[in-house]
């Protein structure tokens, strides 16, 4: 993600027992996290503070709610 690029700190994903790094896409995709799946983020270095409360900015922005995957489906 864009957003780790950002920041010096490393940013995890924890999902259950697994952990992904949020600048590793392949991390990202063994992940294997659906919409709405619940996520911790962790951030370990010096700005570790600013880059978790991005990280939660960004998925908040794109919540569950908002996403294509809950519009009704059309049929044709």
């Amino acid at each position: 993600m864009q957003v780790a690029q950002r920041f010096r700190s490393t940013i995890v994903l924890k999902c259950g027992e697994r952990i992904a790094d949020l600048r590793s896409v392949l991390s990202m995709i063994a992940l294997c996290a659906t919409m709405g799946t619940p996520l911790d983020v962790e951030a370990i270095g010096e700005d570790e503070q600013e880059a978790a409360q991005a990280v939660e900015q960004v998925f908040s922005a794109h919540s569950d709610t908002d996403s294509p995957y809950n519009a009704p489906q059309q049929r044709f």
